[in-house]
């Protein structure tokens, strides 16, 4: 167990570290007191350098587990959890696949664990650049997830999810999901903050009793996962999973509120985050490092005479339907764009098939183009943006379609193949 709250010595310092390293930073600022590690392509030097922390004593009393599989990296932080204590870990792309039969049990059992992604292609063919498909492909496990633009915001999205996720009406693990090698092995200035402010901000440690429903203790003895008969609490257990998701979005927007009262930083509403949409025409949607990149593209645009905009996706779960139907009536033309698939489903992208469904029904909205592309880390330039900006506003003006539209949704970007 962690010792006290002074053994942690951190002062407000920027540094020039790579997104993995920022992980780690928020990690030990967090004051986790039980890390897992297993290294996989591209997360591999968060583990390192929390091995490295904890090696050098700066995480006194923070127990660091090297296990042999993904799959036993999330059964050691579920114990952990389930134990009451801090947890974190991380993982990448075939890593969250082998460990899925532990990621349902981890929302199930209502932890709040959270775990950094630095996401990549799924295999096969594999590939360890950008691409979301891991992290989405998770969505119906019970887990909360955001994605992170820039190197300050993985650190400070960490920090946040910790006040959120243990929160006794929510208690649901979290990923924090950014892309491989273009944030996670670039180097960027971040702040890491001073320890005492960051303990004024995050919840208390979980005390030696643990949290309020889950505990290991032979004086109050439990059984956990235990066979549920269907006349028994199974359907109900799902029911509050769901309900706690709901109930996040305003504990996520109180977060994010008092996270820039106490730091400074703006994350909008921590749900989304808007970009020069109130007076827009056309707009898109985008998440990761992408979204940043687009403000640049939409500053160039601007300067052209085109009325563009954009607005951030920072959670996917719980996903921020209210505020999506709102922001959207602001613009006659989105385009949603996906850097991950949803093989077969309406659009092939997770994120579009999502906002077609909040649409569904309701009136005065924007029309929607759903568009995929920079999967794999295939580059995805300023000036390609730019002219996916113009593009949109061609299609407001005129309704004339671009190329590459596969089932409704623009593939973007595509390679001449026969």
């Amino acid at each position: 167990m962690v010792e006290t709250q002074q053994d942690f010595i951190q002062e407000r310092e920027t540094k020039i570290i790579k997104g993995n390293v920022a992980a780690a930073y928020a990690a030990k600022s967090a004051r986790v007191q039980v890390i897992s590690a297993y290294p996989i392509t591209p997360q591999t030097t968060v583990v390192e350098k929390l091995s490295e922390f904890a090696d050098n004593r700066e995480m006194p009393g923070t127990q660091f587990i090297k296990v042999e599989s993904e799959h036993s990296v999330f059964a050691a932080v579920i114990g952990a959890s389930k134990a009451g204590t801090r947890t974190f870990t991380a993982t990448s792309g075939q890593g969250i696949f082998y460990a899925h039969e532990m990621i349902h049990w981890a929302a199930g059992a209502r932890l709040p664990i959270v775990v950094a992604i630095a996401s990549r292609g799924p295999a096969p063919p594999w590939n360890i650049w950008a691409d979301f498909t891991d992290v989405l492909s998770q969505r119906d496990t019970g887990w909360m997830s955001s994605f992170c633009a820039s190197h300050q915001e993985i650190y400070d999205e960490i920090l946040m999810s910790y006040k959120v996720c243990e929160d006794h009406e929510i208690l649901l693990p979290k990923f924090i999901a950014y892309g491989g090698f273009i944030l996670s092995h670039t180097s960027k200035p971040v702040i890491i903050e001073d320890q005492d402010l960051v303990n004024e901000y995050l919840p208390s440690l979980p005390a030696e009793e643990g949290w309020p429903h889950i505990w290991m203790d032979p004086k109050r003895p439990m059984m956990f996962g235990n066979l549920i008969m269907p006349s028994g609490f199974y359907y109900e257990f799902r029911m509050k999973i769901h309900d706690a998701h709901i109930q996040a979005k305003e504990k996520i927007r109180n977060a994010t509120k008092e996270f820039e009262k106490v730091f400074g930083r703006n994350y909008g509403n921590g749900l989304i985050q808007e970009y020069k949409i109130n007076d827009a025409d056309v707009a898109v949607m985008a998440y990761g490092d992408l979204a940043l990149q687009m403000e640049q593209a939409i500053d160039e645009v601007r300067e052209e005479g085109y009325k563009v905009g954009m607005v951030k996706l920072r959670h996917f779960r719980p996903f921020p339907v209210e505020d999506i139907i709102n922001v959207v009536k602001k613009v006659d033309l989105i385009g949603i764009i996906d850097r991950a698939t949803a093989f077969g489903s309406q659009t092939g992208g997770p994120v579009s098939c999502e906002v077609k469904a909040a649409l569904h029904g309701i009136k005065e909205t924007a029309k929607v183009l759903p568009i995929i592309n920079g999967l794999g880390g295939r580059e995805v330039s300023v000036e390609h943006q730019k002219n996916q900006l113009k593009m949109l506003v061609k299609l407001n003006e005129t309704g004339e379609l671009p190329k590459d539209i596969l089932h409704g949704t623009l593939w973007d970007g595509l390679l001449e193949v026969e």
